[in-house]
């Protein structure tokens, strides 16, 4: 078990939540430089790395909570306030770019529609404010990184279902079931996209059946972790064969669970050090850098100067990440939370390194 306490998957969240805010950064931008320095990089990939952790760390803590409720009380204080906190920003302070006069603004029908859309995690059915970044590049919408977010919530509503499952039908048979029904899902959805040419089957094939798979395989490697641990090197191998091979032939089927493999791989067995001390910035990070990246542009500071441009959307990200993980995050936190720990710890080790010998 020490293995679940030492762990990479901050650190891997982290490099996730950074990956997707520099595909971001070219393809709201259209910079060709950016494009062309960042243009191997997959935000769609970090996001399903996103759910193999998710699935691994939310499965196991279901498991350890004492009541469903306290399940859903973690649940609810480690996502919701920050979530909210950059919903209401955005609502309440890009009234000063938008083309309306404040009291259209906050009367229009499109603000109460993003502030409630948004705040129930259905970004889909508001995505933009009135008058605001109607004139970027790329989109008007305030922050297209959410859509991932309602998926969450919504693995965050299944996992005790399956544990309900698991217990009354076995996990094995239940993770098997749930994960073909999820490619399943997800290769049918596809199918009709490709037949159609509509981007709607496009979008739904990428909702929560489809993204299940990702999430299930990450629950897998938490269930069956005695058997990972004596047979890791044979499953990193087969996995990376199967996404070298998926790279020039696609396997959809094994996909997902190849993903999982590694990611596992990287959060338990290569320790690099216990990067969750200094706190949890990735959520803050993904949250944050879709409207400051549109703020940016929308000023229009650095049309001719890409690489400033990036440098400053990582700086105020960066800032904006971990000032919400001081200021709200860490504080909506249980006091049982692994990140209060170590900020105690650090406390106490600091304290007793200032008294005298």
């Amino acid at each position: 078990m020490d293995r679940l306490a030492r762990n990479n998957f901050d650190l891997l969240r982290l490099v996730f939540a950074g990956t997707v805010c520099l595909v971001h950064a070219w393809q709201l931008s259209g910079f060709a430089p950016l494009q062309r320095a960042f243009g191997w990089l997959s935000s769609e990939v970090a996001v399903q790395a996103f759910f193999v952790v998710s699935g691994f760390l939310i499965f196991m803590s279901c498991e350890r909570s004492s009541s469903l409720a306290s399940y859903a009380e973690k649940r609810v204080r480690r996502i919701y306030p920050a979530y909210a906190t950059v919903v209401l920003l955005c609502a309440v302070g890009l009234v000063f770019v938008s083309t309306l006069p404040a009291a259209s603004y906050f009367t229009s029908g499109a603000w109460w529609r993003y502030l409630l859309a948004n705040l129930a995690f259905l970004n889909f059915l508001q995505p933009a404010l009135p008058g605001v970044f109607e004139g970027n590049p790329a989109m008007p919408a305030v922050n297209g990184a959410l859509w991932t977010l309602k998926i969450e919530v919504m693995f965050y509503a299944s996992v005790p279902v399956f544990a309900w499952l698991f217990r009354r039908f076995g996990t094995l048979p239940m993770l098997a079931l749930g994960y073909a029904l999820s490619v399943a899902y997800m290769l049918a959805l596809g199918g009709l996209a490709q037949r159609t040419g509509s981007p709607l089957y496009a979008e739904l094939a990428r909702q929560l059946p489809g993204q299940l798979s990702y999430f299930l395989a990450g629950a897998f490697f938490y269930y069956q972790l005695p058997l990972f641990e004596r047979r890791v090197r044979w499953f990193v191998a087969a996995a990376a064969a199967t996404l070298a091979i998926h790279a020039i032939f696609p396997l959809p089927v094994l996909q997902p669970f190849a993903l999982a493999t590694l990611v596992v791989a990287a959060g338990l067995f290569c320790h690099a050090g216990n990067f969750g001390r200094h706190g949890d910035f990735s959520y803050g990070v993904y949250i944050l850098h879709f409207p400051v990246i549109q703020l940016l542009l929308h000023t229009g500071w650095f049309r001719q100067e890409p690489w400033l441009f990036l440098a400053t959307v990582v700086l105020l990200v960066a800032a904006g990440a971990v000032a919400m993980w001081h200021l709200v995050e860490k504080r909506f936190l249980l006091r049982s939370s692994h990140y209060v720990q170590h900020a105690h710890a650090g406390d106490a080790a600091g304290r007793a390194g200032r008294q005298p010998a």
